[in-house]
């Protein structure tokens, strides 16, 4: 319940905050104390805030970037909203605005009715009131010509084409899309305008494999950084983030508490391995004393890339990479031709191929071809294999094959392509909770189904070449 307090009591309240604000930040490390001086004001936080709020806050560098990385209901939102008054009314001049963006209307009209809280509540005889520049949903407008603007950010930003901003505040801006930075950054140029983006983490990658927008922020020495999790804001008590962390799974936990890219934590193939793994060059010839396998993942109509991954077997049962064939193909005829080819070429004793959607027909064209119906298999993720006993294996065929893949690894039975696209589908590949999946995965799950026929292939080299 809400206890309301008189104004004398709020002011030695400032006095207790102001004092102890200005201790290092150090030791606000636990900074649950400070309950005992004060307790939080839902609707007046600017009494009571955490070290980290007040430094960025009060900035008095007004172009300063800034990069927040916070867990959920740490305060980020209450600080950029007090953020962005602060910046009209003493740094900024006549023309110059703010501009709030989130993802949704909702989310932007929260944070610019917490900026119209406290400039009521600190600068009410400086907000414009008069019919035409009253306060909306979408702006507050100050007597000195500066305000703040806010609107949803949309899929692409495209609405938001041909504003003027001195400071950009996009609000969880790692799940906003390229599109809209692409879009909102030339605001900046002319006046040379600044931006304070935050957001809780949602990974560094998109689905190519590329970097987002927000994790590069991370790494751009331009930006001040303000890291927060659940440890260190006074209002999670410790309870509820024990119940958080006994309830949730320990990758959730991490992203929305710890504020953690969770990218490296769950991982399947780490740097190390990875580094120590793909040092192959390409071979210019075909060793004949060798068997080889092929596996494909077939790509959809004209949407993903279909990936042809070769691979060679050792008589010690050492396997090495041979090929890395990255296409993108219309129709399934295509990717059968090219198949039939590679054959001929290195005559493989198996081709694993993923029959499963558009790959149905790829499989069927190989069951028909003379040449490659006895060595095609079909290796969909989604199977199950069948135990000694006739039982199907509770594990689908895609966890096994990734697994074989990472055995092999670890025991450094198996050396891999030197290759900037073959380390970047391993680099995606990530698992939580028995699931596998990965951004760019297309390389890797044609060499996985290689790997595994090359692996569950015990019989004898009886071919003549």
């Amino acid at each position: 319940m809400h206890i309301l307090i008189s104004k004398s009591k709020y002011a030695i309240l400032e006095f207790f905050k102001d004092m102890l604000m200005d201790l290092p930040h150090k030791n606000f490390k636990n900074a649950r104390f400070l309950k005992y001086y004060m307790e939080y004001d839902l609707n007046r936080p600017w009494l009571t805030l955490d070290p980290w709020q007040k430094e960025y806050c009060f900035d008095p560098d007004p172009n300063q970037d800034n990069f927040l990385l916070t867990c959920r209901q740490d305060g980020k939102t209450t600080a950029m909203s007090i953020r962005a008054v602060e910046l009209c009314i003493n740094h900024y001049k006549k023309g110059e605005f703010v501009l709030i963006n989130s993802i949704t209307e909702k989310q932007a009209y929260h944070m610019l009715a917490k900026a119209m809280v406290y400039a009521q509540e600190k600068y009410s005889k400086l907000i414009k009131k008069n019919k035409e520049d009253k306060p909306t949903k979408h702006r507050i407008m100050f007597k000195n010509g500066t305000g703040i603007l806010c609107h949803a950010a949309g899929e692409t930003g495209e609405g938001l084409r041909g504003f003027t901003i001195k400071k950009l505040m996009p609000d969880e801006g790692s799940r906003m899309s390229e599109e809209y930075f692409i879009a909102t950054m030339p605001m900046l140029s002319v006046i040379g305008g600044s931006m304070d983006i935050a957001s809780t983490p949602n990974g560094k990658l998109h689905k190519d494999g590329t970097e987002k927008f927000f994790y590069k922020c991370s790494k751009d020495p331009k930006f001040k950084k303000y890291y927060i999790n659940a440890d260190e804001c006074p209002r999670h008590s410790k309870k509820f983030l024990a119940t958080c962390k006994e309830r949730l799974s320990k990758l959730a936990y991490a992203q929305e508490y710890m504020a953690v890219f969770t990218d490296e934590l769950k991982r399947l193939f780490d740097d190390n391995l990875l580094k120590k793994i793909c040092v192959l060059k390409r071979k210019e010839t075909i060793n004949r004393n060798t068997k080889h396998y092929l596996g494909v993942d077939i790509g959809g109509f004209g949407k993903d890339d279909c990936t042809f991954e070769g691979v060679e077997k050792f008589t010690n049962g050492f396997i090495e990479q041979t090929e890395n064939i990255i296409e993108k193909r219309n129709f399934t005829t295509d990717t059968t031709k090219r198949i039939i080819q590679l054959n001929r070429s290195y005559n493989y004793r198996k081709i694993g191929v993923d029959d499963g959607g558009i790959g149905f027909g790829v499989y069927s064209e190989l069951m028909q071809e003379e040449t490659t119906k006895r060595i095609t298999d079909a290796l969909n993720n989604s199977s199950r294999k069948t135990t000694f006993d006739g039982k199907k294996s509770k594990k689908i065929l895609k966890e096994d094959m990734y697994m074989n893949l990472l055995s092999l690894m670890e025991n450094n039975k198996i050396k891999l392509l030197d290759d900037d696209e073959v380390k970047l589908s391993l680099e995606s590949i990530q698992h939580e909770d028995e699931k596998i999946f990965g951004s760019y995965s297309h390389i890797t799950e044609g060499i996985i189904r290689a790997v595994w026929e090359a692996e569950k292939d015990k019989s004898l080299n009886i071919y003549i070449y």
